[in-house]
């Protein structure tokens, strides 16, 4: 059998709230937001060059500028390219149109083997509505392998519609569905483990709702990375609104399979989205996790 070392993988998830115009009561433009966003991520995988970004709410001008961002320092990169990358298309088109869920990541460090973005709806159809939905709704995947020890991950990031109940708990069925087939290896890959996988995202749902209890069944193999945290620190909400009236836990991370026992998650927190000049860089905080992928 092939042993691998360990390797410490940081996995930052934010629903970064799209760039409204106008702005609601309490929430600053965009223009404002971005460089609280960037520094954020910046400071987040500073030092962490493992570090996967899954965003949520973000149109195109925004993954523009989070881009141009994080790529404005280069030292990073070793052979003059871009220092980051990302995967993703807006969820109204496939294109450019409306609201990616994009995962971003190093390419010097992980090589994207292949990805797609599914639609949450009946027909998987592209742009369309499913079931009770509001709003059209995606889950972003990608298959990875770390250059530097060949081990492959698969990353889910999503956002579940926040009206439609039914929506909801289908497509939680169809995430796990997408898990099993994305990590499941194929007969000719002479491989009987499945690949570690990682998902990510605002569920508009819950703990107690029917779209996490799906996803964290007995038989499901995702395991919520704060359940099985050696530590926590932070904030206990994930959304508070622009006024702090929200209190609700709806963004998570999962980790698996949790049969196999590939993750040994270090760390838990959900960031601040307000300091101490009263600006809040999005409605939702940050959650972070601090992993090794085990030998």
């Amino acid at each position: 059998m092939k042993v691998h070392a360990a390797l410490p993988i940081r996995i930052l998830t934010h629903n970064i709230r799209y760039a409204a115009d106008p702005p609601s009561e309490g929430e600053q433009p965009w223009s404002t937001r971005k460089q609280y966003i960037l520094n954020e991520l910046h400071y987040n995988t500073l030092h962490n060059p493992e570090a996967f970004l899954l965003l949520q709410e973000v149109l195109h001008e925004q993954i523009v500028d989070i881009m141009s961002g994080l790529n404005s320092n280069k030292s990073s990169s070793q052979d003059g390219g871009e220092e980051w990358a990302y995967i993703g298309v807006g969820r109204d088109d496939g294109k450019q149109a409306g609201e990616y869920s994009p995962i971003i990541y190093r390419p010097t460090i992980w090589e994207l083997e292949k990805w797609a973005t599914v639609w949450l709806n009946e027909n998987g159809t592209v742009g369309q509505k499913g079931w009770d939905a509001g709003s059209v709704r995606i889950v972003t995947v990608g298959t990875f392998k770390h250059i530097a020890s060949k081990r492959r991950v698969v990353g889910l990031c999503t956002h579940f519609d926040n009206a439609g109940e039914v929506s909801r708990r289908e497509s939680a069925k169809i995430v796990l569905k997408l898990v099993d087939f994305e990590t499941t290896p194929s007969p000719s890959s002479n491989c009987e483990a499945r690949i570690p996988f990682f998902l990510a995202g605002d569920l508009n749902s819950e703990v107690s709702g029917d779209a996490y209890q799906i996803l964290s069944e007995r038989d499901s193999p995702l395991q919520d990375a704060k359940d099985v945290a050696r530590w926590r620190y932070g904030n206990e909400y994930t959304f508070t609104g622009f006024d702090e009236s929200g209190k609700e836990v709806i963004d998570f991370v999962f980790v698996g399979p949790k049969s196999e026992g590939d993750w040994a998650v270090e760390g838990y927190s959900v960031l601040a989205n307000r300091f101490d000049d009263g600006v809040y860089d999005s409605d939702h905080r940050a959650v972070v996790i601090d992993a090794v992928l085990r030998t």
